[in-house]
């Protein structure tokens, strides 16, 4: 796994909302922990991180884990595909089983909120691997399944629940469960679930939560909204805060392919059928294409399926669980599955259509190139989506390297079109920062811009 920079921490104080001083320690990743040795986990959790062979904590890992296990609040920052399940596990499971739990029904007394049922699923998967020796229970409650079977794993008692909003307060209201004897609190993908709406279902989950409690909350990106909601859910916390200025993982090679609506779809099968895509994630931007563009590939013979909100939990981790076994090589999905999906080797990520929101891509193209390997993400751009290129290269701060010049998309496609020139008519170039694909532009030719109107997201 990669490592931190050796250097210095910086502190500075911030204030809250209301007026009120809170300390808070702001830790710019610059110092390097090389081991989990040292970090207050027991024999136990050290030996099992041993036989998954992980020999260096990621830099969020290496920069909280302690402070977890020491009982401090922490604001977490850090990219998708980082180890941040990892980074609040490991506490958890330490600080819980350093107590028995208390005679009778088990209380719930650490609560885990995340944005999605993928996501879900797959933090109760981490606790239940590191968590094992400890005897300790947990369970993930979340909707799409029948609720028989999460209501009688809350009745037999759990120490450890992971829930999405929606479920957990579906169930609160049916007197299903209680937060009462809540001790730590983890919102996960905090950003993610603000995107959907759930700020005041999290307001509502918080007050039911007793107020002396650890709270970490760990999000992908921090804007104004995290930073408010920190100081207003979180008491005198570490805030870790890790490459801030890298939006893409530098172990992703970014490229984009000029092409219409209607020549997508040749252009993708021609580069699947291709050697060296391995495992793929099909990136669509409603669940009607992903089904649409999921059967014509698997007309072509290219194994495929697809994934979004209208398939039920039971189809959807069927179809990961395919995909995660190499049964399936391809996934088509919407943007429910741009968090939450771990499987740790997708080779290459390809944006169908470009996202509405700038930030919609990062979170996609972080489905591959994690754990510190590489990957690649291609990107199809057809003339009304020029705007939403902009904004993502934008956010990145440096153009997408443009793969295939006109010779090679015009063997893929009846209509393709050039990406925009300067005014001395030279060909546009990557301008630098992260990998760069291997394949070099063509020749440019001037394309009208048009403006691109917004359309509500579905998913």
């Amino acid at each position: 796994m990669r490592m931190a920079s050796q250097g210095c921490c910086r502190r500075r104080e911030g204030e809250s909302t209301d007026g009120s001083h809170t300390k808070k320690k702001e830790l710019i990743l610059n110092s390097e922990t090389n081991s989990f040795d040292g970090m207050g986990l027991n024999r136990a959790l050290l030996d099992i991180i041993r036989d998954k062979q992980f020999t260096r904590p990621t830099p969020i890992q290496a920069q909280t884990i302690s402070h977890g296990v020491g009982g401090r609040d922490i604001l977490g920052c850090a990219q998708t595909g980082t180890g941040k399940t990892a980074a609040f596990a490991l506490p958890i499971i330490q600080r819980l089983g350093l107590r028995k739990p208390p005679h009778g029904h088990r209380p719930i007394r650490s609560l885990i909120v995340a944005p999605t049922r993928e996501l879900a699923a797959q933090i109760s998967q981490t606790v239940g691997e590191f968590g094992r020796p400890s005897g300790l229970r947990h369970t993930a409650i979340f909707g799409g399944v029948n609720q028989r079977p999460q209501c009688e794993a809350l009745r037999r008692g759990v120490d450890i629940l992971i829930a999405t909003p929606g479920r957990l307060l579906d169930l609160i209201g049916q007197q299903r469960l209680r937060l009462d004897r809540v001790e730590i609190l983890v919102l996960d993908e905090a950003d993610r679930m603000l995107d959907m709406g759930f700020l005041p279902d999290i307001k509502r989950i918080v007050g039911l939560v007793p107020d002396e409690r650890q709270t970490m909350l760990f999000s992908a990106t921090m804007p104004q909204q995290i930073k408010q909601m920190s100081n207003q859910f979180l008491r005198d916390p570490v805030a870790v805060t890790i490459a801030p200025q890298a939006p893409a993982a530098e172990t992703i090679a970014q490229a984009v392919y000029f092409v219409q609506q209607d020549g997508k779809l040749p252009l993708l099968k021609n580069i699947l059928s291709g050697e060296g895509i391995t495992k793929a994630i099909v990136f669509t931007r409603t669940k009607h294409r992903a089904d649409r563009v999921a059967h014509q590939l698997e007309q072509a013979s290219i194994a495929a399926a697809a994934m979004h909100s209208n398939k039920s939990q039971n189809q959807r981790q069927r179809t990961l669980d395919q995909l995660k076994s190499g049964r399936l090589r391809v996934l088509v999905a919407s943007d429910i599955a741009s968090r939450g999906i771990d499987v740790s080797d997708v080779s290459h990520v390809f944006n169908y259509d470009l996202p509405n929101e700038a930030q919609t891509y990062v979170h996609r193209i972080g489905r591959t190139g994690r754990a510190g390997l590489e990957g690649q993400a291609v990107s199809f751009c057809s003339n009304d989506e020029r705007e939403l290129l902009r904004d993502i290269e934008k956010l990145l701060g440096r153009r997408l390297e443009v793969a295939g010049g006109r010779e090679e998309a015009n063997r893929h496609v009846e209509k393709s079109f050039q990406p925009r020139s300067d005014v001395s008519g030279g060909q546009r170039r990557s301008s630098g920062g992260g990998r760069a694909m291997s394949s070099r532009p063509g020749p440019v030719k001037k394309v009208p811009r048009r403006r691109w109107r917004r359309q509500k997201q579905t998913v």
